[in-house]
């Protein structure tokens, strides 16, 4: 029996990846009953990870907490999942860019929430934490998350304050000594899938802000914060880590993990699929079906297509991608170690008329992709006759 493991993304916009799955199994329903197949969502530390981790470890808890949402004052039904004494959050539950919808404003926003969480589960009894860094409508180098640990910032006059975004640079003096004493003990991993340093022309301000509802003068005020925040965090630690691969991500959140957590960054989809135990499920697949919403130069580096490739291309599993849109080449796709990919926009609609039935497009696309992995089957075997 032939066995297949599909392990797709979210289409964002569309579809989730455990909807991808199901659509993809019906696929097989149809045109290739006989195949066993193995369904894995998949996500890269970003929004939906918890609910891709949650499905492939039964045993983990989900932990529901009131916590700080993106605006200081304001709180927001958060969650988190706790598997053995590992507790799985991400950023996006109380800072993400949904949250701030109509109201997006990177001077203002905080990762207080996001403190508050890890704080509960280290509470707990977690004694290692994992945080998914995607999605984040924030600016503040984790200095929110920082303060709700134990973390004291002080102005000019010597007057406490949790920092935002825009006002970094009325930092004068850190103590982030509780934040050390709290985190005794603790391992910290940040699901990364960013290489930007902390700030300037590649940093966290210039390229994500603009996103985020920065205008250009935003962008520089948030800059130079980032930039005076890493002079505060160098004295602090005695060495800067502004240009350590992925310190910018999310608002240099990956920096505040760092400086203020004593932890480290990793790649998100590593970390997603060593928990998902990716490895022993791939063990005697005949195919791989992965897929995200637009597969492109970004699918190329650490996002959860090139994880799942580069993996399987270790096993020797061939790979299909299914994605609303492919704008990568052959030669791409062949560096890539892609088998094939396909778009599954057959009448290349519009996005805003395409999303609409994208399940359906989705369905139909995959059967069409079985029925050819059949008649390559039947080919094949007339061939050896």
């Amino acid at each position: 029996m032939k066995k297949c493991l599909v392990a797709p993304d979210s289409f964002k916009g569309t579809l989730s990846a455990t909807e991808v799955c199901h659509e993809v199994e019906d696929a097989f329903a149809a045109a290739m009953p006989c195949c066993s197949v193995v369904s894995i969502p998949i996500a890269d530390g970003g929004e939906g990870t918890l609910d891709c981790l949650a499905r492939a470890l039964p045993e983990s808890r989900r932990i529901h907490v009131e916590a700080t949402g993106p605006f200081p004052g304001e709180s927001v039904e958060s969650a988190y999942l706790v598997a053995g004494d590992t507790a799985f959050l991400e950023m996006a539950q109380c800072a993400g860019l949904p949250l701030v919808e109509g109201r997006a404003n990177p001077l203002a926003t905080t990762t207080q929430g996001v403190g508050e969480l890890m704080a509960h589960a280290i509470e707990s009894g977690c004694r290692r934490l994992v945080l998914g860094l995607g999605g984040s409508c924030t600016n503040d180098g984790g200095a929110g998350m920082a303060a709700a640990l134990g973390a004291v910032f002080r102005d000019a006059d010597g007057r406490a304050f949790v920092p935002v975004g825009g006002t970094l640079a009325a930092i004068a003096a850190c103590d982030a000594s509780a934040v050390a004493v709290r985190l005794a003990g603790i391992e910290v991993v940040a699901m990364c899938d960013v290489d930007l340093p902390m700030h300037g022309p590649r940093g966290a301000a210039c390229v994500f802000a603009p996103q985020k509802g920065a205008s250009e003068a935003d962008v520089r005020l948030l800059d130079d914060g980032l930039r005076h925040l890493d002079g505060v965090l160098r004295r602090m630690r005695g060495v800067s880590v502004a240009e350590v691969p992925g310190a910018g991500a999310a608002g240099a959140m990956g920096a505040g993990v760092i400086a203020f957590l004593g932890g480290r960054l990793q790649r998100g989809i590593d970390t997603v699929l060593d928990a998902v135990d990716f490895d022993r499920h791939l063990e005697g697949a005949d195919l791989v079906i992965t897929g995200e919403g637009r597969l492109d130069a970004q699918s190329a580096s650490g996002k959860v297509v090139s994880g799942i490739v580069r993996r399987a291309k270790h096993s020797r599993v061939p790979v299909v991608v299914l994605a609303g849109e492919v704008a990568l080449d052959a030669a791409v796709l062949e560096a890539l170690g892609v088998a094939a990919a396909f778009p599954i926009n057959r009448k290349c609609e519009p996005f805003a008329t395409a999303r609409l039935h994208a399940r359906e497009s989705l369905r139909a696309t995959s059967e069409q992709v079985l029925r050819l992995w059949n008649a390559a089957e039947a080919g094949a075997g007339n061939l050896s006759k």
